[in-house]
C-alpha cells in the first residue's frame, strides 16, 4: 500500500504536464489563428483603399476627358484644377447602414496639377545637344532660389551624357524616370527638395503653359521680366485666361521684337494627380502622371506609398 502514494504522484505530474502542454498547443493554435484573421483584414483593407485611390484616379482622368470637350485653352479656373479637400468618403457614396458607417472612418482628398506649367528638366537636351535658351532659364530659376549653379552644370552635363546614344552604357549614368532620379545625376537632396514645386521630368520636350505656370517658372523662363512684372502676369490671368501666347506676351507690356521665340503655350498634355486616403493612423497616397491627348487620358506612370501615424 505504501508502494502506491509514490505511483499516484506521478500519474498526477504526468496527467499536470499533458494539460500543460495541451494548453500551450491551443494557447498557439489560437494565437496563430488570431493573427491571420488580423493579416487577413490588413489585406482586406489595403486591397480596398486601392480600390479607392483606384476609382479616384479614374474619376480624376474622366475630369480631364470632360475638360478636353470645352477646348484647347487649359486655365486655373477649370474644374480640374479645383483640389478636393479631405472628405469622408460616404459624401461620394450611396450605401447601407453598414456599408456607410465604414466609409465615415475613411477620408479622401486629392489634386491634379498641370506639369506643363512647370520647367521640363528634358528640354535641357534637344538632339543630343544642350539647349542654350532652356539652360539660361534655369540659371535664372537657380540664381532665384539661391541654388548653387555648379550643380545646374553638373546636371545638364550628365543629362547631355545620358542621351548620347554613342556613349556606352557602363559609361553613363541611368536614365532618369522621375523628378526624385535627378539625385542620380548631381542634384543634392537640398536642392531637388527646393526646385520640386517648379520643375517636372516629361518624356518628350514641352512648351510652358503661361495661363498655370507660377510667377518665379514664368519670371526665369521670359529673360526681359523682372519678378515685378511675372507677379503682375499671373495677378492679370487670374481674372481672364490667356487665349493665345501673343495675348499673354502682350499683357507683358514688352515690345513685339522682345518676345521669346518658341518654348511657350496656353494648353497642356500632361497632369499630375495626387491621391489621399485616411483612415485612423493609415494613410495611403497614391501619385500618377497622365498623358492627355485629345480625349483619351493615358497613365504613364503611378506609385503608392503608406504610412502610419500615431494615435
Amino acid at each position: 500500500m505504501k508502494r502506491a502514494a509514490p505511483q499516484q504522484g506521478a500519474v498526477l505530474l504526468t496527467a499536470m504536464l499533458t494539460v500543460t502542454l495541451v494548453a500551450s498547443y491551443a494557447a498557439a493554435a489560437l494565437w496563430q489563428q488570431s493573427r491571420g484573421l488580423e493579416v487577413e483584414a490588413a489585406e482586406r483593407a489595403r486591397s480596398q483603399q486601392a480600390w479607392v485611390l483606384v476609382g479616384a484616379l479614374d474619376w480624376a482622368r474622366l475630369i480631364l476627358r470632360e475638360d478636353a470637350r470645352s477646348g484647347p485653352i487649359d486655365h486655373l479656373s477649370e474644374p480640374w484644377a479645383l483640389p478636393l479637400q479631405e472628405s469622408r468618403l460616404s459624401s461620394f457614396l450611396s450605401l447601407d447602414s453598414d456599408a456607410a458607417e465604414q466609409a465615415d472612418e475613411v477620408y479622401l482628398s486629392g489634386r491634379i496639377s498641370d506639369l506643363q506649367g512647370r520647367m521640363n528638366v528634358n528640354n535641357l537636351v534637344v538632339g543630343g545637344q544642350l539647349s542654350e535658351p532652356d539652360l539660361q532659364a534655369w540659371r535664372r530659376l537657380y540664381a532665384q532660389l539661391s541654388l548653387p549653379e555648379a550643380e545646374l552644370a553638373a546636371l545638364a552635363t550628365n543629362l547631355q551624357r545620358v542621351s548620347d546614344a554613342s556613349q556606352p552604357a557602363a559609361a553613363t549614368p541611368l536614365p532618369p524616370q522621375r523628378v526624385g532620379h535627378l539625385v542620380w545625376l548631381g542634384l543634392s537632396a537640398r536642392s531637388l527638395a527646393v526646385l520640386r514645386p517648379y520643375i517636372t521630368l516629361l518624356p518628350v520636350r514641352t512648351t510652358l503653359n503661361l495661363n498655370t505656370a507660377s510667377a518665379e517658372v514664368i519670371q526665369a523662363s521670359l529673360p526681359p521680366l523682372d519678378m515685378t512684372q511675372a507677379r503682375r502676369l499671373v495677378e492679370r490671368r487670374s481674372t481672364a485666361a490667356f487665349r493665345s501666347v501673343p495675348e499673354a506676351l502682350r499683357e507683358t507690356g514688352l515690345p513685339a521684337d522682345r518676345w521669346p521665340v518658341g518654348g511657350l503655350g496656353v494648353a497642356s498634355h500632361y497632369f499630375e494627380i495626387q491621391g489621399r486616403l485616411r483612415l485612423g493612423t493609415a494613410t495611403v497616397r497614391e501619385l500618377s502622371v497622365v498623358e492627355r491627348q485629345e480625349q483619351e487620358v493615358r497613365i504613364l506612370w503611378r506609385e503608392r506609398s503608406v504610412s502610419e501615424t500615431g494615435g
